[in-house]
């Protein structure tokens, strides 16, 4: 017969057993449970260049979502642009392009009016009247990115340095200047310094120029101020010029399609879209 003293160790040890047992449970709980979820919309049509963007996003952030434990789920039916849908995600990211229709823009500003949050890349932020993409929506390209209508762009994609604005908390453990991969950077129809809403992020630094290669003289950018990240201050939003990588141009009649560059192969730009993401989704 067991001892009373033998008792109560096993009495001790069954409630030490127990309680790791639950703090076991809830830790994988707590690993399993995400953070913030984060719906991306994309097109990934027509354009090489963005579609290789596209599909490079779709594979990295999924890395980084179980890195920083969040949820990362992709879609192109911007029919799924809907309250009820939204409803179910902190951050809504455009890896290219914009809902078209009048109920899913709708549904979006309200998204934003209500505190979600926003990241968007590249050809999301493009509006030019005439083309396929006219500048049709005030809301998107005046109020909340600021920028109005694109004006030009360089080419052919070229990596530049940029001056970074580290009052922010997504930029905050950024260098003070960066390299970027390269990339198609566009210029903008209004002046964002001037726009008291925003706040400029990151910023093309003059050392970049001469910037972009032609052949085309006025695809060369010789001075000037370039806003290339930034975010709208009313909002939980920011926008990356980034997201178009270089291809392959020379052979693109061989429907080779080989992507040249990586928008993710710079460390110090990763971490600044991750530390954004990490903001919008707390």
């Amino acid at each position: 017969m067991a001892s009373s003293q033998q008792l109560k160790i096993s009495a001790v040890t069954l409630f030490v057993f127990c309680l790791f047992c639950q703090w076991h449970l809830r830790a994988n709980a707590q690993i399993g449970t995400p953070k913030f979820k984060v719906i991306a919309f994309y097109t990934a049509r027509e354009d090489k260049a963005h579609i290789s963007f596209v599909h490079e996003a779709n594979a990295w952030f999924p890395l980084m979502a179980a890195k920083y434990h969040f949820q990362y789920d992709s879609t192109k039916n911007w029919n799924n642009m809907n309250p009820e849908f939204l409803s179910h995600y902190q951050v809504v990211v455009f890896l290219d392009t914009r809902p078209d229709k009048p109920s899913q823009r709708e549904a979006f500003q309200k998204y934003m009016e209500n505190g979600g949050g926003w990241m968007g890349f590249h050809f999301s932020a493009f509006a030019l009247t005439p083309s396929d993409f006219n500048q049709d929506w005030n809301w998107y390209h005046e109020s909340f990115l600021g920028s109005g209508q694109y004006v030009s762009n360089i080419w052919r994609p070229s990596s530049a340095i940029l001056d970074v604005d580290r009052n922010f908390p997504a930029t905050k453990y950024m260098p003070n200047t960066f390299k970027t991969s390269p990339n198609e950077w566009y210029r903008w129809e209004h002046d964002l310094r001037k726009n008291p809403d925003i706040q400029i992020l990151c910023s093309i630094d003059s050392a970049s120029f001469p910037l972009g290669t032609g052949p085309k003289l006025n695809e060369i950018r010789h001075s000037g101020y370039y806003p290339v990240v930034w975010t709208n201050k009313k909002y939980k939003m920011i926008y990356f010029n980034m997201g178009h990588n270089d291809m392959d141009y020379e052979h693109k009649y061989d429907n080779t399609d080989k992507t040249l560059s990586y928008t993710f192969s710079s460390p110090i730009e990763e971490k600044l879209v991750v530390d954004a993401l990490l903001w919008l989704g707390k």
